[in-house]
């Protein structure tokens, strides 16, 4: 039986409410398509964990700047919709933004996470995280799943969506699943299409940077600021331009205060057009 693609956000919620009443349980896995071997990671966890398997294919509009790539992000349905049959995915959720959203944005309610959406990637992109919280909250409505999984190389955008659950009290369990690499330690991203012959040759030192880091707080380096600065400004001699690189806790991604139970590096770089985040948890 091949995956069934669904546009309609009433025939996806008739469909869940038949699998609930018949005893199954459902995991979902929210993407934007361009599909790789990360995403497939998260739809294998997902097939572990339930009866039936939902994938959303949705470009969302609404996390997207003045500026961004929303017009040129990669729509590759019929490719995506390719790997989920392998992968034996039972639903492929991919609705039509004049559907998706029916009102101007000035006139939408949206969901929003303060604190933890205003820093780091927030900071950077002004009502990112509000677009974010907004289209998985109403993906969550549709789907109606027992479980979600999400990818951890987003780690700030997976720390928000677990606050919101909790917040709001939702009827569903996160699943958060390692960040895929290439065997050159570059971060599987769609955007990594994007990246010219010599960035994507330059790419990985990120990574490399990153570890390089870990080992040296696992040494025992405590000035975290100067350890910072130092990685920035060989990120900057190599030919990245730095967004961020900071050094958080683990679990609030606040400043470390000497009680942190662990840690997480987090980064977002800019080789050339392309926008790189990546994070090494400690």
């Amino acid at each position: 039986m091949s995956v069934q693609l669904i546009t309609s956000i009433e025939e996806m919620q008739l469909i869940s409410r038949q699998w609930h009443r018949a005893g199954l349980r459902i995991a979902f896995v929210p993407t934007m398509g361009s599909l790789h071997a990360g995403h497939l990671k998260l739809v294998e966890q997902a097939k572990a964990n339930a009866d039936r398997v939902v994938v959303s294919i949705f470009v969302n509009p609404l996390q997207f700047g003045a500026g961004e790539d929303f017009d040129k992000y990669p729509r590759t349905l019929a490719a995506d919709m390719t790997k989920l049959n392998e992968l034996a995915v039972d639903i492929v959720f991919s609705p039509e933004e004049k559907t998706f959203y029916t009102k101007e944005k000035n006139l939408m309610s949206f969901v929003e996470v303060p604190g933890l959406s205003d820093i780091l990637c927030g900071a950077s992109r002004p009502g990112h995280f509000r677009g974010v919280t907004t289209v998985v909250n109403k993906l969550f409505n549709i789907v109606q799943a027992d479980i979600a999984v999400f990818g951890t190389k987003d780690y700030q955008q997976f720390a928000i969506i677990q606050q919101m659950v909790s917040d709001l009290s939702m009827p569903i369990e996160l699943v958060g699943v390692e960040t895929v690499r290439e065997a050159d330690g570059l971060a599987l991203s769609s955007r990594n299409a994007y990246l010219s012959e010599s960035h994507r040759t330059l790419a990985p030192e990120l990574y490399k940077s990153l570890q390089k880091m870990r080992e040296q707080l696992i040494g025992g380096e405590l000035d975290y600021r100067q350890l910072e600065q130092q990685t920035r400004q060989q990120l900057l001699d190599a030919g990245f331009k730095v967004d961020y690189l900071e050094i958080r806790d683990a679990v609030s991604l606040a400043r470390p205060d000497g009680t942190s139970q662990g840690l997480v590096i987090l980064t977002a770089v800019w080789l050339g057009e392309t926008r790189l985040i990546d994070n090494i948890i400690i």
